[in-house]
């Protein structure tokens, strides 16, 4: 069996799985990515007597057939969840120390054991939208409607050990593990030595395969194996199937990773890959960035597969950088994945796989999917057509049968719209884009898709486009990171003047929470008429209602993509070929006039995605510094409040929201970092 062995320049032990071909047992060298993180840690779950030792050399041997009494069980290294599947398992922990009370026992024996990280991220709601102060208004509603959940999940952050807490509005909880929660590799205490280890996960959301583009082997599941996982019982899986799917080439130019994904979902779901590992292989890995990446492996629910692994290679390290991470902790990833046989270099040698796949990179065209799946991608000049092949063109409504718009811009009976002028012809019929969203997980964390989304917007201002006023618009960001760069490039105003306002950091229109139309007469004219209207969006699912219950089609895009829709305002345009707006002039404006080079967006990230962005965001420094160990361990007696809520306290500035009430302006007055609320501060310090 192999033997712990002291990791070069640190302090620190390892197991080696060279140790196993020295052992005589198998060369892991050739095994996938995938299938080594599995076996160093059923390695550990060996050594603690949770498994037999021959079953190292059944998962050593992969891809041999395993017989029948093989046991492959899985501990992670730590449990991530988001507020809607955490709460019932906080329910259940409570429910656990109240039986232990009952029973004469400590409570306190009830306790994770396992790292567990819960963001609340998928209560906001859209219901504020088109002015400044949007992003106040709903969070104060997001926290009217749940404060007694969020009360429980105080609790349960002064309650238990390793148990951290990241409270509304920070961002989505797969960037917000990107970005900050994730070590690539974690430090154990094992048997009294500090022990170097994969960081692997199991995330109660499906799309916690996110954090795949980053190196880290991790999955979605079900909330009674996150809480089995949390109590220290690990899963037991089926020898692993590992699909490869080897990238050669690059993207070309005005093909985004949003088109890649989409090229791949269409790819993974005809091929069939569903309860399979995917990892992803070759030199075209090179010209992928992490944010890239991340897209991809954030979308793997949609294609059907457990995880969707990218190895760790100089990308890996570049964005641990960029990101903020210490540099400690960038050193330890690189010698520990380079010693550890887990570490990507050009030219290395293909893993064997169960399968192989090929995807020229160059061959990538733009393109969104839709009408109602995520696998039907469609090329931009096919989308009216796969628009009409499932919903028939129908009649047109009656001009009745909706108000003209022309006093819409403002508060309609306390709902907000789109703060733009109306053109007198604007009316909602079939084929109308209601809804255009820079919203979820997918998109929202990678740069050069939402750089790419504040240029198109700029050059839209600059010609004097605007977005017709039944288009509810809004822009979600996955962490603050994004409106800091935002800012920072001047990208934020000409987006806002789209309509474009901030409404939150969390999951919105992507899981239904996209709140109510642009106004009621609009609601009233597509319930009416029947009508067939359209939803764009930079999520990742768009299964019919999800959206909004009277919004038929919805079409996944790019972030950039969504801006052009929104000034199109329907999906007859082939945005191909026929222009998306018009001047104030009448002069048509083609997309490839709006559309920015890829070099435009380069040299904007590069110029605008600092560090210091990373390590601003105040109520997260804990995490990105390693000083998190307050929130790991039961706080003091008497202690009351949540020190994470009542962290952030920036000065207040004042403005006029468009109904000319007093507001609160988004940004502090360095004009970096989005208000928290003082109710929010409130709320956490009650009892």
């Amino acid at each position: 069996m192999i033997q712990r062995a002291r990791l070069g320049g640190t302090d620190l032990e390892f197991y080696p799985l060279n140790d196993l071909a020295r052992a005589g047992i198998e060369d892991p060298s050739g095994l996938p990515m995938t299938v080594k993180v599995l076996l160093e840690g059923l390695v550990r779950l060996a050594e603690t007597g949770v498994t037999e030792e021959s079953n190292v050399g059944v998962l050593a041997h992969w891809p041999a057939v395993a017989p029948a009494t093989a046991e492959l069980p899985f501990l992670p290294a730590r449990v991530l969840m988001q507020d809607f599947t955490g709460v019932p398992a906080v329910v259940d922990l409570a429910a656990m120390r109240s039986a232990m009370q009952r029973a004469g026992k400590d409570a306190g024996r009830v306790d994770p054991l396992v790292p567990v990280d819960l963001i609340i991220d998928h209560s906001v709601q859209v219901d504020s939208f088109g002015f400044r102060d949007s992003y106040t208004r709903n969070i104060q509603k997001e926290i009217e409607r749940n404060r007694e959940r969020y009360s429980l999940l105080r609790w349960a952050q002064q309650a238990f050990h390793n148990f951290s807490l990241v409270p509304p509005g920070m961002g989505i909880c797969h960037q917000v593990n990107l970005e900050y929660l994730a070590k690539v590799v974690q430090v154990r205490d094992i048997g009294g030595k500090k022990v170097a280890i994969p960081d692997t996960l199991m995330g109660t959301d499906s799309h916690t395969t996110m954090v795949n583009g980053l190196g880290v082997l991790g999955w979605g599941t079900g909330g009674i194996e996150a809480e089995a996982a949390i109590l220290g019982q690990p899963a037991y899986l089926a020898p692993p199937v590992v699909v490869g799917v080897r990238f050669l080439g690059a993207l070309p130019a005005g093909a985004t990773a949003t088109d890649l994904v989409l090229t791949l979902t269409e790819m993974l779901r005809k091929h069939g890959v569903v309860d399979k590992f995917v990892e992803f292989c070759g030199d075209g890995l090179s010209s992928l960035s992490v944010p890239d990446r991340a897209t991809l492996s954030n979308m793997c629910p949609e294609y059907g597969a457990t995880s969707a692994l990218f190895p760790v290679d100089q990308q890996t390290l570049r964005y641990l950088e960029v990101t903020g991470r210490e540099r400690d902790q960038i050193d330890l990833v690189e010698r520990y994945t380079k010693e550890q046989g887990l570490f990507r270099v050009d030219g290395a040698q293909t893993p064997k796989f169960t399968e192989l796949l090929e995807l020229d990179l160059s061959k990538v065209e733009s393109s969104v999917a839709g009408p109602k799946r995520p696998q039907d991608r469609v090329a931009l000049p096919d989308v009216w057509k796969s628009f009409t092949t499932v919903f028939t063109k129908g009649p047109k409504p009656e001009p009745e049968a909706i108000s003209r718009l022309t006093e819409e811009g403002g508060p309609i009976n306390g709902r907000a719209t789109v703060a733009v002028a109306a053109k007198p012809e604007a009316t909602v019929e079939n084929g109308s884009v209601v809804i255009a969203a820079i919203t979820s997980c997918t998109n929202t964390s990678n740069p050069s898709v939402m750089v790419a989304a504040g240029l198109l917007a700029k050059k839209a201002v600059e010609l004097g486009l605007t977005v017709s006023p039944y288009v509810k618009t809004s822009l979600a960001p996955g962490s603050r990171v994004v409106t800091d760069y935002l800012q920072t490039a001047d990208l934020l105003e000409p987006l806002e003047k789209l309509g474009f306002f901030l409404v939150g950091y969390g999951c919105t229109t992507c899981i239904g929470n996209s709140g109510p139309l642009a106004s009621p007469e609009i609601e009233a004219a597509v319930t009416k008429e029947d009508l067939s209207v359209v939803a764009v969006l930079s999520g990742n699912r768009n299964f019919e209602a999800r959206i909004h219950p009277l919004v038929k089609a919805s079409y996944l895009a790019s972030p950039p993509l969504v801006v052009a829709f929104a000034l199109a305002g329907n999906v007859q345009k082939n945005l191909a070929t026929d222009p998306v707006a018009h001047t104030p002039d009448g002069k048509p404006v083609m997309l490839s006039e709006l559309w920015p080079s890829q070099d435009e967006v380069n040299a904007v990230v590069q110029r605008c995605v600092k560090q210091e962005m990373f390590k601003r965001a105040a109520v997260l420094r804990g995490i990105l510094t390693g000083t998190e160990g307050a929130h790991r361990h039961r706080p003091r007696a008497g202690a009351r409040g949540c020190r994470r809520f009542r962290h952030h306290r920036p000065h207040l500035t004042r403005g006029r929201d468009p109904g000319g009430q007093p507001s609160r302006s988004l940004f502090d007055r360095e004009g970096s970092r989005p208000l928290r609320l003082q109710q929010l501060r409130r709320a956490a310090r009650q009892p």
